[in-house]
This record gives structure tokens, sequence and C-alpha cells, in this order.
């Protein structure tokens, strides 16, 4: 289960089925408004077995690059390994016409007991090939290591936490980065000289940086993903609560960035312990 090193689970009091029945609501209301602003959505539909309640954030097992390079990732917990699908890949190539040139298989990682959980534990900076990773249970340095020599990445490392000292269990929670706005709690980050090489390279990459507080992060506002529509527009994605939470003056930063999508998924994001950077794996394969 996922719930141990995931403080932002099961903080809802709905009854399973009430949970289940607001999560289907929340994801089609964010596919239309995601449609709406011109992304280009794929939605996959879950199989009935094996039994896969976290099946809606599909960015931990899967990410998907330009170089045509589709990555499998080593998963901590035993009922999520069962979301790895090579159908889906399968039908990206075939009925969408995605070009699938190799599949990275890192989940033999599993076997040593260390874990790489896709684009939750990895924030990737496209761009210049960095991938900035909170080390925890789910994020481990040996198949950091492996993805980062196999892709041509570097690697920013650190230890974050929340405000009640417990390891933050993904990256994507505490930070986004887009092509030109970074968000960060970086007051999250344990160790001075870790936070400082974080935000250097934030710098030396010429990012517009956004520190966001712990309140903000509890609120998921560090959860978010710039997407392009097909018209080459930036989109930035975001839950209501995320956006609710911002300021007048980190809001005017992200508009000028870009539009901004933002849709509830309150439930979701009470009862998984996710948000709407969570439910997005980003395709970049070419057509």
């Amino acid at each position: 289960m996922t719930a141990g090193s995931n403080v932002f689970q099961g903080r809802s009091n709905a009854t399973p089925e009430e949970q289940q029945h607001a999560a289907v609501c929340e994801f089609d209301a964010l596919v239309d408004v995601l449609r709406a602003a011109g992304i280009n959505v794929v939605v996959v539909d879950d199989t009935a077995e094996p039994h896969t309640p976290d099946s809606i954030f599909p960015n931990n097992w899967v990410s998907f690059h330009a170089d045509g390079r589709v990555v499998l990732y080593p998963m901590e917990a035993p009922n999520r390994r069962s979301e790895r699908r090579t159908d889906i890949i399968d039908r990206l190539a075939d009925e969408f016409g995605f070009q699938v040139a190799e599949v990275l298989d890192l989940t033999e990682h599993e076997n040593a007991g260390h874990y790489l959980e896709g684009t939750g534990s990895m924030v990737l900076d496209r761009v210049n090939r960095v991938a900035y990773a909170c080390l925890s249970s789910r994020t481990q340095l040996d198949p950091l290591g492996d993805f980062a020599q196999q892709m041509g990445y570097d690697v920013v490392a650190f230890d974050a936490v929340d405000r009640n000292g417990v390891p933050v269990y993904h990256t994507n929670v505490l930070m986004n980065i887009g092509e030109s706005v970074a968000i960060i709690c970086d007051e999250a980050i344990v160790r001075k000289e870790q936070r400082e090489a974080v935000m250097a390279r934030l710098r030396e990459t010429e990012h517009t940086v956004i520190s966001i507080d712990y309140d903000q992060l509890n609120a998921f506002a560090g959860n978010m993903l710039e997407l392009r529509s097909m018209q080459g527009e930036r989109v930035l994605a975001m839950s209501s609560r995320a956006w609710d939470s911002l300021d007048a003056e980190q809001r005017n930063v992200l508009q000028a960035n870009g539009k901004i999508v933002s849709s509830p998924v309150e439930s979701i994001e009470s009862s998984a312990g996710g948000s709407v950077r969570c439910m997005l794996a980003e395709i970049h394969l070419l057509t």
C-alpha cells in the first residue's frame, strides 16, 4: 500500500464508493478543461482486473521522451506495479501514431528494493537535461543514477521534509519546472548546502523562481505541470486548490508565462494524496 509514505493520502472521510464517484467526476472535468485549452488529451480506461486503485496517477510508472524512448520505473508498492501496461504503449504507437523507438525498463531495481517512481520521484528539466530528485523511500540513488546515465541527465538530489519533519514522498509535490518558470518550496529542503545548490542550478538555467511556503505545498501548489497546446501555447495545469493558495504576485508571474488551467480535484487530493500533475503522464513522443 502507499499511504505509509504519503501523508497527503487518506484525508477524506467519504466512503470508498463516494470517493470513487467523486474521483471520476473530477477526472472527467479536468479532461474537459484541458481539451478546452487546446491540449491533446489521450485517455486510457483502467481494467477491472487487477485492482489498481492508484492508476489515476500514471506518471509514476512511465515517462515518454522526444527521442522516442519510453521509460518504465520501479515502484515501491507491490499493488502499483500492475499499473505498468505495455498495451498502452502499443496503443499510443498503433492508434495515435506516436513514434516509439525503445522501451527502457528500469523495473529490475525492484529486486534489490530500490525504487524510482517516474516523474513523481523526479522533476525533469527536459530542456537543460537536469533531473531534480528529493530522496525518499520511493526515490533512491541507484535507479536514479541508472536513469541519468542512460537518458543523459544531470542529477540534483536533495533531502526535503514537510512541516512536521516527515520526508516528502515525491519531488513533484514540492516543485515544478517549466521552460522559463520554476515553482519550489525551497524551505522544505533540509540542508542549507543542498538548498543553495538547487536554487543555484535553477538560476544557471535562467528560470524565474517562485518560492511557495508550507501552506501552499499542502495545497498542492508545487504539483503543477506546464504543457503545450496544439497551437503551441504554454498552458500551466493545476488544481483549483493550488491556484487559490497563490498570492497576487505569484499569479501574475504565472499568467505572464502562459495560459492557466485549473480544475477542482479535492476528492482525489484528499483520498489519493496527489493532484493534477500526478494525473498527467505527458507525451513528448513525436508523431
